[in-house]
């Protein structure tokens, strides 16, 4: 007759062969996360899944009439136990992999590896002896007078492998320290209700529920830490961007200052207080971090377009058409713009350069355009692409996920359009 505790013992097993074949698909679809990792969690997986496979088969042995489709327990066990005790091994090459040390260098690996030969020694005699636990000829399990001794390697294993991790948490992050410190008590705490609950298999579930905590919180830390990887990298492009200002830029435009201090003393003092405004603006996105509103980066293009236009009189023309100014945008991104239009698209032997600068709000969220009927844009310049673009379009995508396209005609104008997703806006 099925009793409750064959029901539960059944529904715990389906449910750890199920958690186990999530995690192997989760592997193999998965690319978020490093190879050695990945190749970790589908040997663990799979472990897993035998050794729930293992538990499963004896639980069907009380439930399946036909002797022809059931396992004899005595084997079932010897595969549950064998797999059980190889799952502390495992963890700990991947505990010294977190904490960049070479496993045939460390003596915890060493330790580990003993007392899990230790381990299959003694489920090695036993099969062969009645010291430990044996079957009855008519398969009912009885444990032996010297039981504890098969208990005490895994112990000694997870003791070791606890002290490890304590010893190691300042070189781990703390999702990596939260998840192995799952994986280590959830079994034991499994242990605590089986033995609460004579004949509950409660291990079986909470190991296999441990090892998806265990993929969860390193799959989401290696997430994060690629994200501020990446979002360090947008903040070094701002920073090698703030520094790209030509120093040919700077000398032309002190000499024009020069020039203007004769001849048009006021305007000589409105492009020194533009300039000036300029460089600040400039330096100041060296130290900023995220992104910034838009009417900064507008101030910032206005103070450079001012500085332009009284080095080139009458040969700039710039219109502004921004009604939509409350959104968020990375720094250096829209003054970068529109002086790769003035130094790629005038020509002082052609009529003035136009350039526009708009923004609009749509469903989305908002679109910057910028236009010029200049000479128009070539993608590589002396055999160099423009890494500046490169650099916005890459800040634009990590930083707001944002998006940047350029559209050039071949007799000349260029249109560059920013995509800026509702998220984005302030």
């Amino acid at each position: 007759m099925i009793d409750g505790i064959t029901i539960a013992n059944f529904a715990i097993g389906t449910a750890a062969l199920t958690l186990m074949l999530i995690g192997l698909l989760s592997v193999a679809l998965g690319r978020s996360m490093d190879q050695w990792s990945r190749r970790f969690f589908a040997v663990l997986f799979a472990v897993l899944f035998f050794y729930s496979l293992s538990n499963f088969c004896s639980i069907l042995w009380q439930i399946l009439p036909d002797p022809a489709f059931r396992l004899p327990p005595k084997v079932t066990l010897c595969f549950e136990s064998l797999l059980s005790g190889a799952l502390i091994p495992l963890l700990t090459v991947y505990l010294l992999h977190c904490t960049g040390e070479d496993p045939r260098k460390s003596r915890i690996f060493y330790v580990v590896c003993a007392l899990f030969a230790v381990y299959v020694i003694l489920l090695t005699v036993t099969q062969f002896t009645t010291f430990i636990y044996y079957y009855t000829p008519d398969n009912v399990y009885h444990r032996g007078p010297w039981y504890p001794l098969l208990l005490a390697p895994p112990m000694l294993s997870m003791l070791a492998l606890l002290i490890a991790l304590f010893r190691r948490r300042n070189r781990l992050t703390r999702k990596q320290f939260d998840a192995f410190l799952i994986f280590i008590i959830a079994p034991l705490l499994g242990m605590l209700i089986q033995l609460a609950f004579y004949g509950l298999f409660a291990v079986v579930f909470f190991t296999a529920l441990a090892a998806m905590f265990l993929y969860v919180y390193i799959y989401l830390d290696q997430v994060e830490q690629y994200i501020r990887q990446r979002e360090e990298l947008a903040q070094e492009h701002t920073r090698v961007l703030a520094q790209q200002m030509r120093p040919h830029f700077i000398y032309n435009v002190l000499l024009s200052i020069y020039n203007l201090c004769e001849e048009d003393p006021a305007k000589a003092q409105q492009v020194i207080l533009d300039f000036s405004a300029y460089l600040q603006q400039n330096f100041t996105a060296v130290v900023k971090e995220g992104t910034i509103p838009f009417p900064e980066e507008l101030e910032h293009t206005r103070s450079y377009l001012a500085v332009e236009t009284a080095r080139y009189p009458d040969k700039l023309i710039v219109v502004y058409d921004t009604p939509h100014t409350r959104f968020r945008l990375p720094p250096l991104t829209l003054q970068p713009l529109v002086e790769n239009c003035v130094r790629h698209g005038y020509d002082p032997n052609t009529a003035p350069l136009h350039i526009k600068v708009m923004t609009r709000e749509t469903a989305d969220g908002t679109v910057i355009t910028v236009e010029d009927d200049g000479i128009g844009y070539h993608p590589q310049e002396d055999g160099k692409p423009h890494t500046a673009l490169s650099n916005i379009r890459d800040r634009l995508e990590l930083m707001c996920g944002g998006s940047l396209t350029i559209a050039s005609e071949p007799a000349g104008g260029t249109t560059v359009t920013i995509n800026l997703p509702k998220q984005a806006e302030d």
